[in-house]
């Protein structure tokens, strides 16, 4: 147990909510990419469209608790719990905020949940070794890498072609009709499973924190509090909006139709809820950028540029290492103290 002053506390959960903000603000293009792009809603719509559907997903949560699971991973599955310190966790949310606004202002979509692993391990290491880390853990996120956008451009081709088939005898008029409400659902549900998974993340930091200094006692358990306030912060991030990373998500991957919208969106949306329900803090950036991959290659191959895919790919390869050096660097900053 490492016992801080309560200001220090309270300092540091408000710091954990700022990523939480940043993230939602990062990852806003994830949620409504399709929708901006294939101009359904409009931007401003389109961001109060998916900030109240990443603040329902406490509600979700509020009916099953087991979808709890990703914060626990966060808090206890990937460095020991008994390693975690103050100075561990500003690391890692100094690495985690450092790289998104790097990352930000350049227009790359990386992913915020690695930024924050990485940020996590690289502080956890530093502090406590390479024993700190529960391997399990890490090994089933560092898949994940590899899985949630492989499953999602595997996905969104599925229902490309099954939805295709299901219209075959329709009019365009009502394909294009049809498909436009269904992306609505879809854009829906891919911005609760969004805030799902993603507001957990900080969750997990902050319930950690909490018990790492004596404030939480007894079985792993994020307090109610810490919850509605992650989904709020995420929530708010998201009514900012990170434009820049919406046209290279919505526009600069693949022109999208309204059908291939619906495909991407409902493909990332099934990814997202089944590694929330298995506890599997995956990159939602990730997951929807596959799933946008796989409805351009659903039309033909040559509708992807493959040059802006390779430089998101690029972003996602360098984010653990960069933010996890972030991270050691930030808990080196606190030992003379």
């Amino acid at each position: 147990m490492h016992q801080i002053a309560f200001p220090l506390l309270v300092a540091l959960i408000v710091v954990a909510l700022a990523f939480d903000y940043l993230n939602g603000l990062h990852d806003a293009a994830n949620s409504i990419a399709t929708v901006v792009a294939t101009r359904l809603l409009s931007p401003v719509a389109a961001v109060l469209f998916a900030a109240f559907f990443n603040f329902a997903a406490y509600f979700l949560t509020i009916a099953f608790p087991s979808l709890h699971a990703v914060a626990e991973t966060i808090g206890k599955g990937l460095i020991d719990k008994d390693v975690v310190t103050p100075a561990v966790i500003f690391g890692a949310l100094g690495g985690a905020m450092s790289w998104n606004v790097i990352t930000w202002l350049r227009g790359i979509p990386s992913s915020s949940s690695h930024a924050l692993i990485g940020g996590l391990i690289g502080a956890g290491v530093t502090h406590g070794g390479l024993n700190g880390i529960h391997w399990s853990g890490l090994n089933k996120t560092l898949l994940a890498i590899v899985l949630s956008p492989t499953l999602g451009m595997i996905l969104s081709m599925m229902v490309m072609l099954a939805t295709s088939w299901i219209f075959r005898r329709s009019t365009a008029h009502r394909a294009e009709r049809s498909f436009r409400a269904l992306h609505l659902v879809s854009s829906a549900a891919y911005s609760l499973s969004h805030g799902l998974n993603d507001a957990q993340k900080t969750m997990g930091i902050i319930t950690v924190l909490l018990y790492s200094t004596g404030y939480l006692t007894g079985p792993f358990e994020v307090p109610h509090w810490v919850a509605i306030s992650c989904y709020i912060a995420i929530a708010a991030g998201t009514m900012t909006g990170g434009w820049k990373i919406i046209e290279t998500m919505g526009s600069r991957i693949t022109k999208l139709s309204q059908h291939q919208g619906f495909s991407s969106s409902a493909a990332g949306s099934i990814v997202l809820f089944t590694a929330s329900a298995l506890g599997i803090p995956v990159s939602t950036t990730h997951t929807i950028t596959g799933s946008i991959i796989g409805a351009g290659v659903a039309r033909r191959a040559s509708a992807v540029r493959w040059g802006v895919a390779q430089n998101v790919v690029t972003a996602w390869i360098i984010t653990i290492p960069a933010s996890a050096a972030i991270g050691a660097a930030f808990y080196a900053m606190t030992l003379p103290f």
